[in-house]
């Protein structure tokens, strides 16, 4: 009975030599995959380290730059929010300069440029309208006149409202942008190439021509300003418009400026420089909304004006341009379902 307990005990002990020759031989694999994750976590660390003080620098650029629009939004009834959508209305202005580039500034300045950028709750694409400065619509208090006269009246919050009065959507948040900017923020990238898609000399002596023109910050100024070249005046000015915009993306979208922290940098610091934005509109919610953002390229970007149908002439003699109120219904339902592509499918520009 000892006998076989004992041969029992020895194949036992064989058994267990023989497993722990197996972990021997194991082991090595296993100390190198630890000893590699250990590395990648520290690598991670060390990242996320240099990571956080480069976007803690972007926030606080960002953050001491900018200004907060106080009370930018309407009181009283307002259109329900968007189901996962984002409105957001860019003005731009010269209110913060004494430059008049038309010669025709009310008290307070006029916004000469608007745009609704609709960021789809899919987060696929976003879309950037122009609202043309001289669309003849109701001003809230003040009746019929055109839209950039809101701005005049009652800054951003009239403007706001009555763009959302004119849509029926809800904006969720509003930034606006002095035209130095747009010449700030080209030099910053090194330059934006926009297409054109006419030969012409600005007022201000710059010529462009018909295709793509790379620009420096004053050409880009020139650019995005000029009317009086065209026969269609403010039509084409917001086609330039958008042209630059899609340029500003893709710039800030190449290589060389996501792959150079300098460059991001001299950005955002010269963007924030002549921004005011609401108060929701922080640096957290900016980097949440671009990392939703993070698949989208400029292609993805769709840029499109707001329907119009012809001009008039005011009772007062103001030449204004007429708004297509039945594409304007369509548009309007269009931006409440969160279906622009269809929208733009069924209305060729």
């Amino acid at each position: 009975m000892s006998e076989r307990r004992a041969a029992r005990q020895a194949h036992a002990a064989a058994a267990a030599e023989s497993a722990r020759a197996r972990t021997r031989r194991k082991r090595p694999f296993l100390v190198a995959l630890v000893a590699t994750l250990g590395a990648l976590v520290a690598v991670a660390a060390v990242i996320a380290v240099v990571a956080s003080v480069f976007v803690g620098g972007l926030a606080r650029s960002y953050d001491s730059g900018k200004d907060v629009l106080d009370d930018p939004f309407p009181t009283g009834g307002r259109p329900a929010p968007s189901d996962g959508a984002e409105n957001i209305l860019l003005i731009g202005s010269d209110s913060r300069s004494n430059a008049d580039p038309d010669g025709d500034r009310a008290s307070g300045g006029r916004s000469d440029t608007l745009m609704l950028a609709h960021v789809p709750a899919d987060r696929k694409a976003v879309y950037l309208m122009s609202i043309m400065r001289d669309s003849w619509v109701d001003v809230p208090g003040h009746g019929t006149a055109k839209i950039n006269a809101a701005y005049a009246w009652g800054g951003v919050p009239l403007t706001v409202q009555t763009v959302e009065q004119l849509l029926d959507v809800r904006i969720d948040h509003v930034a606006e942008i002095d035209f130095a900017g747009f010449r700030d923020m080209t030099d910053a990238l090194g330059g934006v190439t926009v297409q054109s898609a006419n030969d012409f000399t600005a007022k201000s002596g710059e010529r462009f021509t018909a295709g793509p023109n790379r620009l420096d910050g004053d050409r880009a100024l020139a650019f995005v300003r000029e009317r009086y070249a065209f026969a269609d005046a403010d039509h084409t000015r917001v086609v330039n418009q958008q042209a630059f915009m899609r340029g500003v993306v893709e710039g800030v979208l190449a290589e060389g400026t996501i792959t150079n922290p300098g460059r991001i940098q001299d950005f955002v610091t010269a963007t924030s420089r002549y921004l005011s934005v609401d108060e929701g509109l922080s640096f957290p919610t900016l980097v949440g909304l671009g990392w939703s953002l993070r698949d989208v390229r400029p292609s993805d970007l769709h840029t499109f004006t707001m329907p119009t149908a012809g001009g008039g002439t005011s009772p007062d003699g103001q030449s204004y341009v007429a708004v297509n109120t039945l594409a304007l219904e369509s548009l309007s339902q269009a931006l409440r379902s969160d279906d622009l592509a269809e929208w733009l499918r069924r209305t060729p520009q």
